[in-house]
C-alpha cells in the first residue's frame, strides 16, 4: 500500500458558512454576554430604586380613589385605580402570553421578556409603533374586557393591595399621621386627678366642719352620701334631665336581699357645687347681727306660742332608741321569713320588699303603698265613736297617682275613675307620696280643713310645680263631680322651713312615710330627726309584717 500526501484543499473554493451569521441583532456571544450583563446591572439598580422610593413615599402618597365594587368581571383594573396605588415594580407578563409564543432567535430569556411586556404595554395603550421602553417604574394600563385566568389573578392581586392600603389606615385618600403621648403624660394625669381629689377632699372637709357647727349630728361618711346626691338632684331639677344611670331605679325589685349598700354614688362631685355650698354656709356665718328691737304685740303673743309648743314638745314622750325586746325578736324572724309576708286590702310586701328596710337601702313602691294601705285601713276603722283615739278623714292615693297627674293631665290619665267611689272634697285630707324622678321621695297633702296645699321635702327643695299640679287637679276634680270651677279663696301653699331634714342619701323614702302617718293623725309637727332612722326603719318592719301600727310613741 504506498502511501500518497492529500492534496491540499484549493484556497479559492468557498469556505463553508457560520453557524450563526453574525448580523445587527447577534454581533456573537461576546456581545450577547455584555448585553445580558447590562440587563441584569439595569434591572437591578431600578429594583432598588424603586424600593427604595416606595418606602419613602409610602406614608406620603395618596390614594384618590378605592374602587366600591370588586373587579368581579376579570378585567384589569382602570387607569384611575392604577394611578391610586402605590409605586411597585410591574408584574412580569409571561402569564398572559400564548404557549405557542417562543422568543427570537438569538436574544436571551431576559431581553425577549422584557421586550414582549413592552411590547404588549404599548399595543393595550394604542400605540403599536412606539418602539420598545426600557424598564420603568410606572406603566399605565387601560382596561381590556377579558374573562381568561390570568387576567382574573392579576386583578385579584390589585384588589388586594387596595385592602391592604385600607388595613394600613388609609381613611379617605389620607393616611393618619400618629401621634406618641408624652413620656411622662401618664404620670401627668395620675397626678392631675390625684391633686383635684385631694382638693375636692379639702372642700368637703371644710364644708363638713361648718354644718357640724350648724346642728349637723351624722359622720362623716354620711355626709359625703348626702352631698353626692343633692349635687344629683339639683342637676335633676335645674336642668330637666333623664335619671342618671349612677342612680338606682327606685321602682326596680331587689335582685336578692342583702345587706349591701344600695346606693352606689361616686366621689366625683363637681368642684363648682361644693364651692357654692361652701360660700353659702359661710355667708351665713358673716351676716350681721340682728338689730335690738321692741317687740310688738304679734310678736310677743307669737314668742308665747312658740314657747308653748317648746313646753308641749319637751313633756312629749321622745322616741325610743330600740324596739322592746320580743318585737326586736319578732323583727329578726321576719327578716329570716321567705315569699309573702304580710298583706292589707289590697297590697302585699314579699321578702325582697321588706329588705328594703334595711339600713341604707331606698324604699320601693310596694313598701310606700303597703304603708299608705295601713293609714287608710286605720282611718277607716277609727270612724266608730267609741274607738280610743279620733283620727282624721282621710285618702291616700298610691305612688302611681303622680305620674299620671304630672305626665299624662287629668283627663288623658283618666284621674276621674281614681275617685269614681268616693269623695274627696269630703274628707279632712288626702294624702300622697310623689317619686321625683324615680330618684327621690316626698310627701304631699291637700288639707281641706286647713285650706292649705302641703309639700313635705327632707331635703328642702323647691317644689313650686307640686302645688301647681295639685291646684290643677283640684279644680278639674271639682269641675267633673261638681260641674263648677274649685273656689280657692282663703286657700294657701304650705311648705314649711322646721320640715326634719335627712343627713344622707337614702332615708327619704322613711322620712315620707312618716311624714304622712303624722299627717293622719292631725299632728302639726313632725318629733322625728335623722337619729331616729335606724328605729324607726325596724318599727316599721314589724308594722308591716303584722299590718298594724305599733301603739306608743
Amino acid at each position: 500500500m504506498t502511501s500518497r500526501k492529500r492534496q491540499a484543499s484549493d484556497s479559492l473554493l468557498p469556505v463553508r458558512s457560520a453557524k450563526y451569521q453574525r448580523t445587527e441583532e447577534n454581533q456573537g456571544i461576546w456581545h450577547r454576554w455584555r448585553q445580558l450583563g447590562t440587563e441584569a446591572f439595569t434591572l437591578g439598580y431600578e429594583t432598588v430604586r424603586l424600593g427604595y422610593l416606595s418606602l419613602m413615599n409610602c406614608g406620603s402618597q395618596a390614594v384618590s380613589q378605592q374602587p366600591e365594587n370588586p373587579n368581579q368581571t376579570g378585567s384589569l383594573p382602570s387607569q384611575a385605580t392604577y394611578l391610586a396605588l402605590p409605586p411597585c415594580l410591574p408584574i412580569p407578563q409571561e402569564t398572559h402570553k400564548p404557549k405557542d409564543s417562543q422568543p427570537v432567535a438569538g436574544r436571551s430569556r431576559l431581553s425577549s421578556s422584557l421586550q414582549s411586556r413592552s411590547e404588549s404595554s404599548n399595543a393595550l395603550n394604542g400605540n403599536g409603533n412606539s418602539p420598545p421602553s426600557t424598564l420603568t417604574g410606572h406603566t399605565s394600563v387601560t382596561p381590556v374586557p377579558s374573562t381568561s385566568k390570568g387576567h382574573v389573578q392579576h386583578s385579584q392581586s390589585y384588589d388586594f393591595i387596595g385592602s391592604s392600603a385600607l388595613g394600613r389606615g388609609v381613611v379617605g385618600g389620607i393616611r393618619p399621621r400618629r401621634s406618641r403621648d408624652h413620656i411622662y403624660a401618664r404620670v401627668h394625669k395620675a397626678k392631675v386627678q390625684e391633686d383635684r381629689k385631694k382638693d375636692r377632699e379639702e372642700l368637703v372637709q371644710e364644708l363638713f366642719h361648718y354644718k357640724r357647727s350648724t346642728g349637723y349630728t351624722s359622720d362623716f361618711d354620711s355626709f359625703k352620701s348626702l352631698i353626692n346626691y343633692q349635687a344629683r338632684l339639683e342637676i335633676l331639677e335645674r336642668h330637666a334631665l333623664s335619671p342618671s344611670p349612677s342612680l338606682t331605679d327606685l321602682r326596680v325589685k331587689q335582685s336578692s336581699p342583702g345587706h349591701s349598700r344600695r346606693h352606689s354614688f361616686s366621689d366625683d362631685v363637681d368642684p363648682d357645687f361644693l364651692e357654692r355650698a361652701l360660700r353659702k354656709a359661710k355667708k351665713s356665718f358673716e351676716l350681721p347681727p340682728p338689730k335690738p328691737f321692741s317687740p310688738s304685740h304679734d310678736r310677743l303673743r307669737l314668742s308665747a306660742r312658740h314657747r308653748d309648743e317648746a313646753i308641749e314638745k319637751r313633756l312629749r314622750p321622745k322616741l325610743p332608741k330600740v324596739l322592746p325586746p320580743d318585737a326586736d325578736t319578732q323583727v329578726n324572724a321576719l327578716l329570716c321569713k321567705k315569699g309573702i309576708i304580710s298583706k292589707v286590702a289590697r297590697e302585699s310586701v314579699n321578702d325582697r320588699d321588706l329588705s328594703r328596710l334595711l339600713p341604707s337601702q331606698w324604699l320601693n313602691d310596694e313598701i310606700m303603698n303597703f304603708y299608705g294601705a295601713m293609714i287608710l285601713t286605720r282611718s277607716e276603722s277609727n270612724r266608730d265613736p267609741t274607738a280610743k283615739r279620733k283620727m282624721l278623714d282621710v285618702h291616700y292615693f298610691s305612688t302611681f297617682f303622680w305620674p299620671k297627674l304630672k305626665n299624662e293631665g287629668y283627663e288623658q290619665g283618666r284621674l276621674a275613675k281614681w275617685t269614681k267611689k268616693i269623695d274627696i272634697f269630703s274628707k279632712d285630707i288626702i294624702l300622697i307620696p310623689i317619686n321625683h324622678n324615680n330618684s327621690h321621695w316626698t310627701g304631699a297633702a291637700i288639707n281641706f280643713r286647713r285650706k292649705r296645699i302641703e309639700s313635705y321635702d327632707s331635703m328642702n327643695l323647691d317644689r313650686h310645680q307640686v302645688f301647681k299640679a295639685l291646684r290643677s287637679y283640684l279644680d278639674s276634680e271639682h269641675r267633673n263631680k261638681r260641674k263648677k270651677p274649685f273656689d280657692f279663696t282663703g286657700w294657701q301653699n304650705h311648705n314649711p322651713d322646721d320640715t326634719p331634714q335627712q343627713e344622707n342619701g337614702y332615708d327619704c323614702g322613711v322620712f315620707t312615710c312618716q311624714f304622712l302617718e303624722s299627717l293622719s293623725r292631725g299632728e302639726e309637727g313632725f318629733y322625728f330627726s335623722q337619729r331616729d332612722m335606724t328605729y324607726l326603719r325596724r318599727r316599721m318592719i314589724w308594722e308591716i309584717g303584722h299590718a298594724k301600727f305599733l301603739d306608743g310613741p
